[in-house]
């Protein structure tokens, strides 16, 4: 999927204001103005629209689960030079996509099994559970973009009421 998309339906889910969007980017490390966020907001073609890159998606997911969760435990608000920055920092699959709402909104398989209901999909847990092992585990599966857009369209049944 495009980031772009990801970030408008999970901030359109969750209603998500201007002012908390630029607090989520500070509480994952990284500043931006509501005006910088805004060309992200924007359809493709418009004037001023700015395609969202990995590292921009990233640290909304990140700032999104900090903000629901809170800091993980001994984790550092920033990663020290050299270190292995975390895969969202890069380009979030998918899958990474999906743990982060998972986390985030504190989701069981049976939570996500009744979100993909509502928009009759039918998963079953074990499905699920293979969209969250690691990529070297032989049950692990991708999260298509389907399955992902149809999960995002269940979580805006769910909590946009």
């Amino acid at each position: 999927m495009v980031n772009n998309d990801i970030l408008i339906r999970l901030r359109y889910a969750l209603n998500i204001t201007d002012l908390k969007l630029v607090e989520l980017f500070e509480l994952a490390g990284a500043p931006l103005s509501a005006e910088a966020l805004r060309p992200l907001f924007l359809k493709e073609g418009e004037e001023g629209y700015r395609e969202c890159d990995g590292p921009t998606l990233g640290a909304f997911l990140e700032g999104l689960v900090i903000s629901r969760r809170g800091r993980k435990e001994g984790a550092p608000s920033a990663v020290p030079a050299g270190e292995a920055k975390p895969a969202w920092a890069r380009q979030p699959s998918n899958n990474d996509v999906l743990k982060a709402v998972r986390i985030a909104l504190q989701l069981r398989e049976e939570d996500i099994v009744a979100i993909l209901r509502s928009v009759n999909v039918d998963a079953s847990k074990s499905e699920i559970n293979a969209l969250f092992r690691r990529k070297d585990q032989e049950n692990f599966r991708p999260c298509g973009d389907q399955f992902l857009r149809n999960f995002l369209a269940g979580v805006t049944k769910k909590y946009r009421v």
